[in-house]
């Protein structure tokens, strides 16, 4: 089963599926569905469209360069079979995967994490401006003039009627 990319938007395109387009000079682009075939028609760059993996990639938004990547590229050296070489390439693809996802999410918190601190530093330049809100308009003026009131500590009683 082979397995392609589209041309437009990088994602994998499986038998039976997507759209070939044919140039003049012979070259062949494939498409996974109408959006990216529209799109090339319209003379569309691929980095310049938010949604594509080359935008991503263009931008910063996913990782591009990393040594995982390397074992998705296409060998067209065949390969004679061997049940031992299998079942040792299932194991490295499990634990290359399991490498993968957790390189993304470093990637991914990485990348968010200035856009926390520019949120928090908003928050509080928010709330310093509209303090008025927050605080009632006599607790601002009882802040300055705190007054200490004694309670005495013999019971009344009425008190000790009720504990009992």
């Amino acid at each position: 089963m082979r397995l392609v990319k589209c041309w437009f938007c990088s994602s994998t395109i499986y038998p039976g599926h997507g759209i070939q387009f044919v140039r003049n000079d012979a070259k062949i682009f494939r498409f996974c569905r109408s959006k990216c075939h529209k799109n090339f028609k319209m003379k569309r760059n691929p980095r310049k469209v938010k949604w594509t993996k080359a935008y991503r990639a263009a931008h910063g938004k996913d990782m591009t360069q990393d040594k995982t990547f390397e074992f998705e590229k296409k060998r067209n050296r065949p390969e004679r079979y061997d049940r031992n070489v299998t079942e040792d390439t299932l194991k490295a693809i499990k634990k290359i995967d399991k490498i993968r996802s957790t390189r993304e999410a470093d990637h991914i918190s990485k990348r968010l994490k200035p856009n926390k601190q520019k949120l928090y530093k908003s928050a509080v330049n928010e709330i310093d401006q509209h303090i008025t809100m927050l605080k009632a308009p006599g607790s601002q003026q009882q802040d300055s003039e705190k007054v200490k009131v004694l309670v005495s500590s013999s019971k009344s009683v009425q008190n000790e009627a009720m504990e009992e």
